[in-house]
Formats: C-alpha cells, structure tokens, sequence
C-alpha cells in the first residue's frame, strides 16, 4: 500500500456542548468523519485509512458504521493524550512499504478532491505538502499591554491538512519529544531542519468546531 492518509479524531472535541463528540454528529444524515474517510477514497482509490480515535469510543463507532451501513474500509487507532501523540500512533500502524502518507483533521470534511492529490504529488517530488490559503481580513498583531499595529497580511497564510509526507521523513520527524511549539504535523517535520512546500489549500476545506460551523457543513453539503 503506497499511499495513506491518517484522519485524526484522538480527542473528546466537545466544545460544542453535548455528550457527543463533534466527529460523530451528523451532516447530511450521517457522521462528519464518514464524509471526510470517503473525500479520501473518492480522490485516491485503494488508499490505505487510517482513523485514530479515543481508545473508548471504538464501540460506539463500529455502531455508527452499522447503522448507517458505512462499509467503506478503514483501520482504527487508539489515540493519545495529545494530537502529537495520537499522530505518532497512527504513523506506528502505517506498513512498510507505504511511502507518502496525508495526515488530516477528521472534522475537515470538504478538503477537494483536488488539494489531496496535490498534496500527494507533491510530497513525493519534495518530501512534504502544506495546504494554505490566503488571508481575507485585515491583520493586527496585539501586544500583552494591549497595544496593536498592523501587519501586512499578504506576508501570512492560514495552515489547512492535510499535510502529506514521505513517510521515512515524517516518522523520523515524530522519534522526537513532542514539545509545545509542535501545533501541526508541519511544525513537527520543520524542528529536523527541513523546509516545508506549501500548497493552494481550498476555502471550504474549514475545520468544523462549533455550532455555526455545522450549520455551514450543511449548508456546503446542500451545493453540491
């Protein structure tokens, strides 16, 4: 298996309230992690999933899959207590002869079909890809006093997944002691002293977090 992708879903993600998870609520009538495992089947046929989730919720998601027949294959991680670690599992499971391999947020279920096989295109040519896109809003840099000045927003990108590596690279990359400045896969690969090559991410490839951004997950469910 030459590609595969890591979707992490390590945490409990409840920030919306509730007792359920944000990756398993449902658009369009079925889980956001189910759209965002087929958005990678659909772009790479016969890629390899790879989905890290708690350790506990193992049950509760093979019932999700039963009761909205979801059959399309996969292979279930426990995660750790942090993303960091919940990425180097999913790594730990990847078999040796795969060579490139997407590491994406679960709860990003509109990445194109277009933005994966670039990312893996290009990470086989030089060695990572990093989705971004570019600012809209004015930018304004806020000191701990609480002054501000401006800053150029042309010089900054907003960071997307997934982020695709060679899998040689990125595993060594994760040998390391996870450190507080680790925030991305991207941050993890740099601290080797590799440069990373960044790629046109897509606008509504957005991370869903909150309520408002489920009822835009549905609202971009509802133009395709």
């Amino acid at each position: 298996m030459r590609k595969a992708a890591i979707l992490v879903a390590g945490g409990k993600g409840t920030r919306m309230g509730g007792s359920v998870s944000k990756q398993y609520l449902p658009i369009g009538g079925k889980p956001v992690l189910m759209h965002t495992l087929q958005a990678f089947a659909e772009a790479e046929p016969g890629i390899l999933l790879v989905l890290v989730l708690p350790g506990g919720d193992f049950s509760f998601w093979k019932k999700l899959c039963e009761e909205c027949q979801f059959s399309l294959p996969h292979e279930l991680v426990a995660g750790g207590e942090s993303r960091f670690q919940s990425v180097r599992n999913g790594l730990a499971k990847l078999p040796l002869a795969t060579e490139l391999v997407a590491i994406h947020d679960g709860v990003r279920p509109f990445v194109s079909k277009e933005v994966i096989q670039t990312s893996f295109w290009e990470a086989e040519k030089s060695g990572s890809a990093i989705p971004v896109v570019a600012l809209k809003d004015s930018l304004r840099k806020v000191d701990v006093d609480g002054r501000s000045a401006f800053q150029d927003r042309s010089g900054f990108r907003l960071v997307q997944t997934p982020q695709t590596f060679q899998v040689g690279k990125i595993k060594e990359a994760f040998l390391v002691e996870e450190l507080a400045q680790f925030t991305d896969d991207a941050t993890v690969y740099e601290y080797q002293g590799w440069g990373v090559t960044l790629i046109e991410g897509n606008i509504e490839n957005i991370k869903i977090t909150t309520r408002e951004d489920l009822e835009y997950a549905e609202f971009l469910l509802s133009r395709r």
